[in-house]
């Protein structure tokens, strides 16, 4: 109407954006903490007996978690935070009506995101050859990831148009759990094609890995850097200094440590974490 000031709308109207603003903050920081606490979890490791090079029994750290298993869950719900709990605040909040097309939008948007386009940056990104080298796991979540769009569109398009019952939404969790056992399966079929020579000369690094941060537990991470850069610290004998510089050599495959860098240093005394994209997400 003429006459009709446009003040209050254009307040209700920022009002909803800080709302939203708001909203999707604290959701990320909800994730972020979610994801540290995921962190937290799979880096748990247990030590297990083995027999090293000269027949003597040595103890290793082992990841708790079952690496495929940790990915396909743990890792997965993680990096899918938002858009879970996106869909689960606009659900709730419609209960008595018709949901929103945020949800299934968003996590199947996120999921067509890091299937095709993270896939080909981080491809075209390393510049070396790139090698897939357990083939049954690729190839199980590979077709397992293409049922799961053409069951989503059987679901909604085709079965029960516009509406999920609840056998399907149950059948959708089974089939979750079948992807799971076989790729756990499939993973573990290609550990025990591991020769034996492999296997042993994974577990002496695995000693040394293990040797290396019990030292830094007693010594401190900075000292034993500083022994392997040629400092022989106080609290350090010369015997200590030599192990540690031993333990290096043979973990990172060196002959000498004069020009290693002090992040492959770092690395060789960070437990295993069987969440390798994780480890980057800082």
């Amino acid at each position: 109407m003429p006459g009709t000031s446009l003040l209050p709308d254009v307040t209700l109207g920022i009002a909803y954006l800080l709302i939203l603003l708001y909203m999707f903050l604290g959701i990320a920081i909800i994730s972020d903490i979610f994801m540290e606490a995921i962190e937290v979890i799979t880096s748990k490791v247990t030590l297990v007996e083995v027999v090293d090079e000269n027949g003597n029994i040595q103890k290793i750290e082992k990841p708790v978690w079952n690496a495929t298993i940790a990915n396909l869950t743990l890792m997965a719900l993680g990096s899918s935070a938002p858009e879970i709990l996106l869909s689960i605040s606009d659900t709730v909040t419609k209960l008595d009506t018709t949901p929103s097309e945020l949800g299934p939008q968003s996590i199947v948007g996120s999921a067509a995101f890091n299937l095709l386009f993270i896939s080909a940056v981080s491809v075209m990104a390393v510049d070396e050859v790139k090698k897939i080298f357990d083939m049954g796991v690729f190839v199980i979540t590979s077709i397992s990831a293409t049922w799961a769009y053409i069951w989503f569109y059987l679901v909604l398009a085709v079965i029960s148009p516009g509406f999920v019952e609840l056998w399907e939404a149950i059948l959708t969790v089974f089939f979750f759990v079948i992807l799971c056992v076989l790729a756990y399966l499939a993973d573990r079929h290609n550990a025990k094609k591991v020769s034996k020579a492999d296997q042993d000369a994974a577990n002496a690094i695995a000693i040394r890995k293990t040797a290396l941060r019990t030292m830094a537990h007693k010594y401190g991470t900075f000292k034993i850097l500083e022994a392997a850069q040629g400092r022989i610290p106080p609290e350090m004998t010369q015997d200590s200094v030599d192990t540690a510089c031993g333990h290096f050599k043979i973990v990172l495959g060196r002959d000498s440590l004069s020009n290693v860098d002090i992040d492959e240093l770092l690395d060789a005394l960070n437990p295993e974490n069987p969440l390798e994209r994780i480890v980057y997400r800082k």
